[in-house]
């Protein structure tokens, strides 16, 4: 079947705006708050990160928020219960390594998973060929899980990954962690144009996305984008008026490809 966070994120006018959170960061019960703010900003799907003490993919500012989080003593479990009453009408995504999950337990955590409104899960360090650790209690659920391609993947790669995706295709647009960044690969619109050609999914960039500029090129060659560091930095720094604006005006950004 067709995951509800692929038919949210296909909008054929206009690009497809993810934003990421940390997950407690500012407290556990501003979470909601959080959510609702951003969805009424106007963005497509909501990434929720799960704080973790080793984090491999992270850049500063969300290794930091991570941090703060985790002085609140925010875990999966406490996000995802919380979660359970959220009024939230956008998808949500978990965005989690794979320890809090084992040690959830996967069984519970799938379970967990169902009573909220999270539609799409992703596990940055687990390889794609270990997803049989999860797909099988996923089955049957509207739960899609999202992988990743990098930009060093060869083509064989892409194209199995693509004929397996469920949600959509997080295109890592930049070899090392998150954050923000002016500066891209010369290739990454090739790249991006040809996951886009061959997955049945939205392709959507992510990692250093920024600016309005940065929403308009990757808006040319695939389906969307995925906004992190900049969101977490400007929710701490209390500048919600302009993250309000800004996340508008990018989900504005018409679709040219």
């Amino acid at each position: 079947m067709t995951k509800t966070l692929t038919k949210k994120l296909a909008n054929k006018d206009h690009a497809a705006v993810v934003t990421y959170i940390m997950g407690g960061d500012g407290g556990l019960d501003n979470l909601e708050e959080q959510l609702l703010f951003l969805e009424k900003s106007g963005v497509s799907a909501i990434e929720i990160g799960i704080p973790f003490s080793d984090p491999v993919a992270d850049g500063p500012v969300i290794q930091l928020a991570g941090l703060r989080a985790l002085k609140e003593r925010v875990s999966l479990e406490a996000i995802l219960t919380k979660l359970a009453t959220s009024k939230v009408q956008i998808p949500l995504i978990i965005m989690s390594y794979i320890n809090p999950i084992f040690h959830l337990g996967i069984p519970k955590f799938i379970e967990m998973v169902q009573k909220t409104p999270v539609k799409g899960l992703i596990i940055p360090d687990l390889p794609y060929e270990h997803r049989t650790l999860i797909t099988p209690e996923l089955k049957g659920t509207d739960i899609a899980l999202i992988p990743l391609v990098s930009l060093t993947s060869p083509k064989e790669r892409l194209e199995e990954i693509a004929n397996q995706a469920e949600g959509f295709i997080y295109a890592v647009t930049v070899n090392g962690t998150t954050g923000v960044r002016n500066e891209f690969n010369t290739h990454i619109d090739t790249h991006l144009a040809y996951l886009k050609s061959i997955s049945l999914v939205p392709v959507l960039a992510g990692f250093g996305v920024s600016s309005i500029e940065h929403v308009e090129k990757f808006a040319r060659v695939c389906d969307g984008v995925i906004i992190g560091s900049k969101v977490v930095q400007m929710l701490h720094d209390g500048e919600t008026r302009e993250l309000g604006t800004f996340l508008q005006n990018a989900a504005e950004v018409q679709i040219e490809n």
